[in-house]
């Protein structure tokens, strides 16, 4: 089903430096925006929702400069935050969920939850918008054998790109005519940290948590380390709890190894004689592999295709590394990139157009 012409769905995406927005009629975008902070734009403000008010009048300036129409808007689909664990889908935005953008569950802050604080907010303004999120990180679909570790103390959570692995995973059904809730796929999403998931007929049932500490390095991430050296590392007296959480996320994988964390660099560096960087960049490829063959396990070998997508899929070489080591598993398919912004509005769509119905998150 076709919208009628003009009817718009605003995305809304903030990231720890930067605020994105983009306007869509169908499937046409009518303007994508990239705006970014300095650190002293952010620097006054204590905590990240104190830039709430910052960042809407942002937002709402570059929508006015655009001349776009509000009254033709009918979603405002904000990135999705730390809210608590959720199945997949679109969230209307209710009070139970600002609440829990402001104060989040999992005890952490991300620029992310703004999104959905100011799609309610704008959308209050508006005649017949309403504000939605869609497939934050938090997506929890875990079949219950996944959730063991090998330590009550400590199960595994799920935690991954789930809006660019739903998205990426749906254009794929489409493109083969069939339905996403029909087929079994792996997806990977290769980026500032890399995850690999199990999509049962429309679930992630398993997924390496590639936030902090699960699955294969990446550009600046660790992954999974030996337990008993890190143990004793963290004992050592030579490093802050500080310093050794930055190790893991910020300061480790191609970080640790080359000071880099571009993977176009990495490559550049070994397409030029440099034999450490080839082993490094070959090694995180292998890890990436070593998953996938994780998930095809998961699920019992029953694969429909491999899908490799995100920033870091643009390696061709990177890619090649992988799929010479899974292509027997199932058809690998390259999906390069990560459109967010796309994910979102689509997203968007799918609700005003009947295609699913929003969720109430409670």
């Amino acid at each position: 089903m076709k919208l009628s012409d003009g009817i718009r769905v605003i995305a809304i995406n903030p990231g720890s430096t930067s605020t994105k927005i983009a306007v869509y009629e169908n499937e046409t975008p009518v303007l994508i925006k990239n705006i970014t902070h300095t650190p002293e734009e952010l620097a006054p403000f204590e905590k990240i929702t104190d830039q709430f008010e910052f960042r809407k009048n942002i937002i709402c300036k570059t929508l006015r400069d655009a001349e776009i129409r509000m009254d033709l808007v009918r979603a405002i689909v904000g990135r999705g935050g730390l809210v608590k664990p959720i199945e997949s889908g679109v969230y209307l935005v209710n009070e139970k969920m600002k609440q829990d953008l402001i104060h989040s569950p999992l005890g952490a802050e991300h620029a992310s939850n703004l999104g959905g604080l100011i799609a309610a907010d704008m959308a209050k303004t508006i005649p017949n918008a309403k504000a939605y999120i869609a497939n934050p990180v938090v997506v929890d679909e875990f079949d219950d054998i996944a959730r063991y570790s090998g330590h009550p103390l400590l199960p595994r959570t799920s935690i991954f790109h789930a809006l660019n692995q739903k998205a990426v995973a749906r254009q794929h059904a489409r493109s083969l005519m069939q339905k996403y809730e029909d087929m079994n796929l792996i997806v990977v999403h290769l980026g500032g940290g890399i995850t690999v998931g199990a999509h049962k007929k429309g679930r992630v049932v398993d997924v390496n948590q590639g936030l902090d500490g699960d699955g294969p390095f990446s550009p600046e991430r660790t992954g999974s380390l030996p337990v008993g050296p890190l143990i004793r590392l963290c004992f050592s007296g030579k490093y802050t709890e500080a310093e050794v959480l930055k190790m893991n996320k910020g300061e480790g994988g191609l970080v640790a190894y080359l000071g880099t964390n571009s993977a176009y660099e990495v490559e550049k560096r070994a397409q030029q004689g440099d034999e450490e960087a080839k082993k490094i960049f070959s090694a995180m490829a292998y890890q990436v592999a070593k998953e996938i063959g994780s998930m095809f396990a998961v699920l019992c070998g029953d694969v429909d295709g491999i899908l490799i997508t995100g920033g870091v899929a643009h390696s061709k070489w990177f890619v090649n590394e992988i799929s010479q080591r899974v292509h027997k598993m199932a058809p690998v398919h390259i999906y390069p990139g990560e459109d967010e912004m796309r994910a979102l509005a689509f997203n968007g769509l799918r609700v005003l157009r009947g295609e699913t119905i929003a969720k109430e998150y409670i």
